[in-house]
């Protein structure tokens, strides 16, 4: 079989599926300040709910996904997952009660099987040695969407906060209609499983590590780290509307400058870093990074210097890739949804937490009576988490031994 047009199907996918996601975030404090009827510091903290709620879902059934896809394909789950996100972004679009969208977030949660589904794919299809850069690709491809996702929905923005809704639900019946033509099946006779009840869900897919040797701490730096790199979803609109007044046009660039820097960085950069450094020295340098950029970004007061450091910041997204494809090394190749599984539920708790954690850290620091105005306070709270994961990833390890 050809991989090339499989790999650009899944390419083009996830960079769609990112433009939906990126679209709607330079608008969703606005739209919580609407909806919900309160200023921009509770505004955050009902945000934090609905991401929450949104990551409960795809924790919950995240191993559900992943198995089905080992049994039944990758092709069927991707295109239901599609066709659900595509109907609920109308939905999302004419909402104007706090609790349809709390229900459309549970809907969106399930059916957000696409990262799962794609990233099994991305297994499918190469050889182990290629899995890091690989899934560096599918980040990319995630950081791309991330470039054109806040840049067109902050322009639509500033004319309607809604219109980035139903732009979403169009990117998303593309997706559908693409893949059903051009998607081929990557799942064979010989990778096939049966369905299993105890592996498919969430407390039994994460039992499953027993099997692996050396997986549980790495999942535990995995789940610290994504934590703590989620303070840029969960808490970047609130922090640049409270600290330096952004309009959403304004947001939606420095999203975009972002997501231009990951896709560099875990499209191209990585490659070249994973040529040279071994999977310990490149995961050491991102927390060491990260930990110096959440620190000035806790107390930063210039709007300008935020965009320079926004495309240096992502840097810190070669961690992601180099861990994800270490833990799916540890896997045999009919095991990979299941792995993946693991992994988004593991991501999926840590995004759990990450929202609440951080909105909350951002209402402490910019509520009426604070002691000290900080709306930079979730980059501390991110800064503490990267010291825990430097404590525990010193300690040698499995990770040591990886293959660069």
């Amino acid at each position: 079989m050809d991989k090339r047009p499989a790999f650009l199907f899944i390419i083009i996918t996830l960079v769609i599926d990112a433009m939906g996601i990126g679209l709607i975030i330079p608008v969703m404090p606005e739209l919580m300040k609407t909806v919900a009827g309160v200023n921009l510091s509770s505004a955050a903290v009902w945000g934090g709910f609905l991401a929450t709620i949104f990551a409960v879902m795809q924790f919950l059934f995240g191993p559900t996904v992943g198995s089905l896809s080992d049994k039944y394909g990758r092709r069927p789950i991707l295109l239901i997952s599609m066709a659900v996100i595509a109907v609920d972004y109308v939905i999302m679009g004419f909402a104007n009660s706090i609790w349809l969208l709390v229900v459309l977030r549970i809907v969106a949660g399930i059916a957000a099987s696409t990262q799962v589904t794609a990233a099994a794919y991305i297994s499918d299809i190469s050889s182990p040695e290629q899995k890091i850069a690989n899934f560096g690709i599918l980040g990319a491809a995630f950081g791309i969407g991330f470039v054109l996702g806040p840049l067109v929905g902050g322009v639509l923005g500033d004319f309607d906060y809604r219109a980035p809704f139903f732009a979403s639900a169009a990117l998303a019946t593309l997706s559908l209609i693409f893949g059903y033509f051009v998607l081929p099946e990557t799942l064979t006779d010989e990778t096939r499983r049966p369905f299993d009840l105890s592996r498919s869900n969430p407390v039994g897919a994460l039992v499953q590590i027993r099997r692996f040797p050396g997986m549980m701490r790495l999942l535990v730096l995995f789940f610290l780290y994504d934590f703590a790199f989620n303070v840029y979803p969960a808490a970047w609109s609130y922090f640049t509307i409270a600290r330096f007044g952004w309009s959403e046009s304004m947001l939606g660039l420095s999203l975009a400058l972002f997501g231009i820097s990951i896709a560099v960085v875990q499209g191209f950069l990585i490659r070249k870093v994973v040529a040279r450094y071994t999977a310990r020295q490149i995961i050491l340098f991102g927390f060491v990074f990260d930990l110096v950029i959440f620190v000035v970004l806790a107390f930063i007061t210039s709007g300008t210097w935020t965009l320079i450091l926004t495309p240096i910041a992502a840097l810190g997204a070669l961690v992601v890739p180099s861990l994800q494809g270490v833990i799916a090394r540890m896997a045999d190749d009919n095991q990979q949804g299941e792995i993946q599984g693991i992994i988004s539920s593991v991501r999926a708790l840590s995004v759990i937490a990450a929202p609440l954690v951080m909105t909350s850290a951002f209402f402490w620091g910019t509520r009426e009576g604070a002691a000290f105005f900080l709306p930079g306070a979730p980059f501390l709270v991110s800064a503490a988490v990267v010291v825990v994961c430097l404590a525990i990833f010193w300690r040698p390890g499995d990770v040591d031994t990886a293959k660069r």
